[in-house]
């Protein structure tokens, strides 16, 4: 006899295991599967949460070298052991994984490891590590397989010296010469620990601009810092492919609007263009689920449900391939086959760069404004004027609130300098209430603190602000 569940749910990283977790606190019987042998995705095991261990530690590392002299901390010769380094990170995500695992048994949610595959309406077939199948029944089938890196025609990825971030977060020696084809959020945060580390680092991308989904100006004072903190930018360039030699590599690229080709040399290269949904081989037509060209599942109302008793969550639908993006996914379809009201609203999920400084923001960037034709007003603040940051001896970036010219409603913020993607959640929190920029205004923030720059940016919204 097969086994019989409220929701069977295949895939166990953020969108999956939250989901497994909410359905288990409502009182739904609920297993979740997962492949991988470790609970929490792609994020936990090999992208945000490795990723941030190791941001950390090399700009520790940066910190100091270059600053500690200044504010009067002497210190000998620095070094780095990179095995170390390593080892602490994957510390790290074994004890957040094993954390999970206790919340799946705290909240009543089964734990099955294995390959799920659709295999009809209610069913979900499961083949184990050791090659054991067996089927389980269900009234529903949520998606959460997650996304994959996509690579470039002319390039074999080996995460040796051809790398994914899997890869870039287990080399075991710095290169001397990295080349990172990709200037989104993945790549600058993996060129900025490659950079500290002591790696001459080339950023090669297709479009003319870095972080194609921030505001322009922010992405414009990003670069410049960037450029000043060492790397390198090659923008409007299609690469072509990746040359594999005994010694090194040798990436070739030509204008993206057409030219000549350009040949450069590295020692490891970081391909990081995207990622596309992790949708194939699931059974999806078992149950006339369909995908479009890039894997994401179509959904039929709008929001999850992709066929009768089956949903999908997180990287698997359109909307920003996000981590919390996936956790809200999660709770709300558990909420939703609970019979309670669940809903995200993707116009309001921040996004953060966890280079230094941060960069965050949330909702409209002004040139999509300017674009829709919206009527604006723009506050203001740098954290050079900012006491805390003063102090810190950390005064790049600065906060940009966009309102409403009519209504005052905030439409936008856009963060980047020191702590800013902790600072975001207060804008969402005002944004989902619907808050005006003179709300934030008039809300008296502690002194002297790194938020107050948002305070000021608010101020700034009606031509008040008076803080230095």
């Amino acid at each position: 006899m097969a086994e019989t569940y409220d929701v069977v749910i295949i895939g166990g990283g953020p969108g999956g295991y939250n989901c497994a977790i909410r359905a288990g606190q409502l009182g739904l019987k609920v297993a979740c599967i997962e492949s991988r042998g470790k609970l929490g995705g792609t994020c936990l095991n090999v992208g945000c949460i490795p990723s941030k261990a190791l941001l950390h530690t090399s700009d520790m590392f940066r910190a100091a070298q270059e600053d500690f002299e200044s504010m009067g901390i002497k210190t000998g010769k620095l070094d780095v052991d990179i095995e170390k380094m390593i080892a602490q990170k994957d510390e790290t995500v074994e004890g957040l994984t094993k954390g999970i695992e206790f919340l799946f048994k705290k909240n009543n949610a089964e734990y099955i490891k294995g390959r799920g595959k659709i295999a009809g309406p209610g069913k979900v077939d499961v083949e184990g590590p050791d090659g054991s199948k067996k089927t389980l029944e269900t009234k529903n089938i949520v998606i959460a397989t997650g996304s994959e890196p996509v690579s470039l025609p002319g390039i074999e990825i080996d995460e040796e010296r051809v790398v994914t971030n899997t890869g870039a977060l287990s080399l075991t020696t710095v290169p001397k010469r990295l080349i990172l084809i990709g200037a989104g959020v993945i790549g600058l945060e993996m060129g900025s620990v490659w950079s500290r580390l002591g790696a001459e680092v080339t950023v090669v991308e297709y479009l003319d601009r870095i972080m194609p989904g921030a505001d322009s100006e922010i992405a414009k004072e990003a670069q410049r810092t960037f450029k000043k903190q060492g790397l390198t930018f090659r923008l409007g360039q299609k690469v072509t492919g990746v040359e594999k030699m005994k010694s090194k590599l040798k990436l070739s690229m030509e204008p993206a609007k057409g030219g000549e080709t350009e040949t450069l040399d590295a020692d490891v290269v970081i391909v990081a263009v995207g990622r596309r949904a992790y949708t194939d081989g699931l059974g999806l037509e078992n149950v006339g689920v369909t995908t479009d060209k890039r894997g994401v599942v179509q959904v039929t109302d709008g929001h999850f449900k992709a066929a009768d008793g089956v949903w999908a969550i997180g990287d698997c639908i359109h909307g920003p391939m996000l981590a919390h993006k996936a956790e809200d996914d999660g709770t709300a379809v558990a909420e939703l086959i609970a019979g309670k009201a669940g809903h995200v609203d993707y116009d309001l999920v921040p996004s953060v760069v966890y280079t230094n400084p941060e960069i965050a923001w949330v909702g409209k960037t002004e040139d999509q404004l300017k674009e829709e034709g919206v009527e604006y007003v723009k506050g203001k603040f740098p954290f050079m004027a900012n006491s805390r940051a003063r102090t810190n001896h950390e005064t790049t970036g600065f906060v940009k609130i966009l309102a409403d010219k009519k209504t005052d409603r905030i439409l936008g913020a856009h963060l980047m300098g020191p702590c800013v993607g902790e600072m975001i959640g207060e804008l969402c929190v005002a944004m989902e209430f619907g808050a005006a920029s003179e709300d934030i205004a008039r809300t008296c923030h502690a002194h002297p603190t790194l938020s107050e720059a948002i305070r000021q940016a608010a101020m700034g919204v009606e031509g008040w602000t008076m803080q230095m």
